[in-house]
């Protein structure tokens, strides 16, 4: 679809529209989903895009009306002069007047609702529906969904001044930096199957396993990423007295990591068995123990922490919330972190576990999604960037990554002035064969990057590629710096 650029005196063609209304200097997944609500709404919709005159945006009006045209969902966009809505309700008289739920409480704004209704026209206060799934599949094509991917990407880069050089360079920088990785251990058994058809005792599917594999995953497979990307990494958790353990170990040191493994014989090593037919899969079965480590166990967590600390450039906190991450052993990771001036990475997953990423205060990174946020802050109207805001103030981190599945993800950097910046990455994979450890994969190459000194800006563009190539593999294959050198090259092409 063709969108169509206008001025206040083009109104009159456009009476009856759906208007929306803002800024929109960076355009991330949830002011798309606040646009395609609005288009539903009526037969045309209007952007009423605020002009340069109103503030000190980081993009002209010019280039945020050209973004807005790539999405393909406005029919126009309405140049502002400045913030002049009112006058552009006047000229296009829209059937109804969409805005974002931060508008609700505003009481500036009031003399322009109560215009609109006197025209006969209706308000909304709209953040776009949430969602934690993507339908893009039904309404195009693999090939073109992912051209359109590729150049929002590709857009993304040129709007943060990123070149290719650059992030080969950034790659290169990467040997020098140290990391340790703190957190839960699991083995990840996929296991292989050929259906074979119904039971005739019960309603469930028979299959026949015919071979397994087994990977090391949770912050492990964190830990193995880290060492892929050419950084130092030493990995430190708790393991049981079984046989998993020693694959854990043993994997540790064919990938060159060093191991600050402990052992509790009073809880297994988790594991977690995923059955599949043909890159399906049917389901899991898990084996693990949820408790908080005891006081012994913990101790030699802390020794580990205190041993390795004065080496690192960073501490990377991977939380499943079985139990390893401690209040006390979260307190001396602080502690430690101001001794020794370390960056601080977080990610707490909770998808089947209570956990809140809120406990992570004062982190240098955190890197929550949508629905982890939501449950922490109780929040289920907010739009994406009132909630991202949200969760920076209440944790006091200094950068935030807001991943948003099979949208990409919102990149979150704080200025030297206190200011936030952001920019979205889309999902580079279109049709990803398997999902999990998608985040970890970003978890791990953030640390990389922000430890070794760069900016959250390129390093956000690296870890879009990384979390691509991690959804192309069946289980967790760490991805190594020369994969993500080939995935620059093809994503970046002139």
């Amino acid at each position: 679809m063709s969108t169509q650029f206008l001025r206040l005196e083009d109104g009159a063609s456009w009476h009856g529209c759906v208007l929306a209304y803002g800024h929109f200097t960076t355009i991330h997944p949830g002011h798309i989903r606040y646009l395609r609500h609005a288009h539903g709404l009526g037969k045309q919709l209007v952007v009423a895009l605020i002009g340069d005159g109103k503030a000190n945006y980081a993009f002209q009006q010019q280039d945020r009306a050209e973004a807005l045209s790539l999405l393909g969902i406005a029919d126009a966009v309405l140049l502002l002069e400045a913030d002049e809505l009112n006058a552009a309700i006047e000229a296009l008289k829209p059937v109804v007047l969409v805005l974002g739920n931060e508008f609700k409480n505003n009481a500036e704004i009031q003399t322009t609702l109560l215009q609109q209704r006197q025209q006969g026209g209706t308000v909304q206060f709209h953040a776009g529906e949430i969602h934690y799934a993507t339908a893009d599949l039904l309404s195009g094509s693999e090939r073109d969904l992912r051209q359109q991917r590729l150049s929002l990407f590709q857009a993304a880069c040129r709007r943060q001044r990123i070149e290719q050089g650059q992030l080969h360079d950034a790659i290169n920088s990467w040997r020098s930096t140290r990391l340790i990785v703190l957190g839960d251990t699991i083995v990840d058994q996929y296991a292989a199957c050929e259906a074979i058809g119904m039971s005739a005792e019960a309603p469930v599917v028979v299959v026949r396993e015919l071979e397994h594999k087994n990977f090391i995953g949770g912050a492990a497979v964190v830990a193995a990423h880290i060492t892929a990307l050419g950084a130092q990494c030493d990995f430190i958790s708790v393991v049981g007295a079984d046989s998993t353990a020693e694959l854990v170990r043993q994997q540790l040191a064919v990938q060159g990591i060093g191991d600050g493994l402990s052992t509790d014989p009073t809880r297994p090593t988790t594991f977690k068995k995923r059955y599949l037919v043909e890159n399906q899969k049917l389901f899991r079965v898990s084996r693990l123990e949820e408790h908080n480590l005891d006081a012994a166990v913990e101790d030699q967590v802390i020794a580990q922490l205190q041993k390795l600390a004065h080496h690192a450039d960073g501490i990377v906190v991977s939380d499943f919330v079985y139990g390893v991450v401690t209040p006390r052993i979260l307190e001396v990771v602080h502690q430690l972190a101001k001794e020794h001036s370390l960056l601080l990475f977080g990610d707490l997953q909770c998808s089947t576990q209570v956990g809140s990423v809120t406990r992570f205060e004062n982190f240098s990174l955190l890197c929550p999604n949508e629905r982890e946020a939501r449950l922490a802050l109780q929040d289920k109207d907010s739009g994406l960037e009132r909630l991202s805001q949200r969760l920076l103030q209440i944790t006091g981190s200094e950068r935030l990554v807001m991943k948003l599945g099979p949208e990409g993800f919102i990149a979150y950097d704080r200025q030297s002035d206190s200011t936030l910046s952001n920019q979205a990455f889309p999902a580079l994979s279109v049709n990803p064969l398997d999902v999990a450890g998608a985040g970890d994969s970003l978890l791990a190459l953030f640390a990389t990057g922000l430890a070794s000194g760069q900016a959250m800006m390129p390093t956000a563009a690296l870890a879009c590629c990384m979390a691509a190539l991690a959804v192309e593999t069946m289980g967790n294959t760490p991805i190594s710096a020369n994969a993500l050198r080939s995935s620059l090259q093809e994503v970046l092409q002139p």
